[in-house]
């Protein structure tokens, strides 16, 4: 047997067998590499820990702890909680109307952080008890609002667009651009979904608001709406890059919430940094470790072994992409959203290149299909983020989610068969 064959093996046994055991998903990583250095006869401490670094030292990949920055100063001085007030007084009084609030939020939400986490605990955190006291299913709402989280790694600005960017040396501002069409795709298909499981439901509808109240609830929510646009604006009008929007976005959210809002005070920061560097330590010790079993990976020639298994499809890009989707579903089930992109994008956006398949479509399909498996069992971490606030068993959150998991799909195999969808709106918004 190749050296090459017994790397393959030692990474699929390795990382399947430290998975089961529920070891961290970056040590299952860095271990993994380790074993298939040993194999191949690489094996060197110096090479290991070059690599690590290599995996974290990365202008772009400043974006990261920014972005989180910006989303817990965000949850933390009201900001959010005046995005779902707002969404209420407009929406709140249709039936099933906090259903439409938690989409409406998740949609604004997902402009400004760019994090699934950050947004589906806010989001279940403030609706979930309000969607109790109101007689909502507990496993429709769970599901709901786990799948309105997942909004957040696709319209910009998106920390998974980010790390799939400078894993693949794809532009990030293009990146950034392809998903705006997408996320309120998917936004839409959750309001088509949730019309149909409403029927049936028993509930209590709130009153509606006066127009006058609704306009104050606007106004208190205008430093919010601000956000996304000057983000968006600056990074489509060349004022600053991805990266340096990153910390715009934070110093904006930190002056709102001290000095308008005066919702957190400064003694309340210290907090706020602590919890935003455990998150960035925990993404970027996934990119260390992913680079490692990412190096060996490619001296393995792993992605030549896998082009040889979807060459044939080459001369059918449709198909291709299908099948990498298919692929990537089952991936999606075992892996969470970050090692996934860090492990496979390099090795998957080489063949869809060759057969003519668009980088930046590819990216984007590639950061949906991983975004839906953040709510796919059994990893599915955002179901264990909506579970865990609402107290609710894994079981009740899975069977609520299934009708919207299955939307997604549709407009998942809707890009497949019809890519102009994506590429077009970047093409013009460039």
């Amino acid at each position: 047997m190749s050296l090459e064959a017994q790397a393959f093996i030692v990474f699929v046994v390795g990382m399947l067998t430290l998975m089961g055991i529920g070891m961290n998903m970056a040590l299952a990583l860095l271990l993994t590499g380790a074993g298939m250095a040993w194999v191949m006869d690489f094996w060197d401490t110096q090479l290991l820990a070059q690599n690590m670094v290599a995996g974290i030292d990365s202008f772009p990949l400043l974006a990261v702890p920014f972005f989180i920055l910006a989303g817990e100063l965000m949850n933390s001085g009201g900001i959010s909680k005046r995005i779902i007030d707002m969404a209420q007084t407009w929406v709140g009084h249709i039936r099933g109307g906090l259903g439409f609030v938690a989409i409406g939020a998740a949609v604004l939400m997902a402009s400004m952080s760019g994090s699934a986490l950050a947004d589906t605990a806010a989001l279940a955190t403030i609706l979930l008890p309000m969607m109790r006291e109101h007689g909502y299913p507990m496993h429709r709402s769970a599901g709901l609002l786990a799948s309105g989280g997942i909004i957040a790694p696709i319209i910009p600005p998106s920390m998974p667009f980010i790390i799939y960017g400078v894993t693949t040396n794809t532009s990030i501002s293009a990146l950034f651009l392809s998903g705006i069409v997408p996320g309120l795709m998917m936004g839409a298909a959750l309001i088509v979904t949730w019309k149909i499981v409403l029927k049936g439901m028993d509930l209590k509808d709130n009153p509606p608001v006066p127009m006058a109240g609704r306009l104050r609830a606007t106004g208190r929510a205008v430093w919010a709406l601000l956000m996304p646009l000057i983000i968006i604006g600056g990074m489509k009008s060349g004022v600053f890059t991805p990266t340096e929007a990153a910390v715009v976005a934070a110093f904006y959210a930190l002056v709102v919430s001290l000095f308008i809002h005066r919702e957190m005070q400064v003694g309340q920061l210290y907090g706020v940094l602590t919890r935003a560097a455990k998150t960035t330590a925990v993404v970027m010790f996934l990119c260390a470790g992913a680079q490692v079993a990412s190096y060996m990976i490619t001296l393995a020639d792993l992605p030549g072994v896998l082009g040889g298994w979807l060459g044939p499809l080459v001369d059918n890009p449709r198909l291709l992409m299908a099948v990498m989707m298919v692929v990537l579903v089952l991936i999606g089930t075992a892996l969470d959203l970050t090692p996934t992109i860090l492990i496979f994008a390099p090795v998957m956006l080489p063949i869809a290149v060759k057969a003519g398949i668009d980088p930046v479509y590819f990216g984007l399909m590639f950061v949906l299909n991983g975004a839906i498996g953040l709510i796919t069992p059994p990893v599915g971490t955002v179901l264990n983020v909506v579970a865990g606030v609402g107290r609710l068993s894994m079981h009740q959150v899975i069977k609520g989610v299934n009708p919207f998991l299955l939307s997604y799909t549709l407009v998942l195999a809707l890009f497949v068969v019809f890519p102009q969808i994506v590429t077009a709106p970047v093409a013009w918004m460039r």
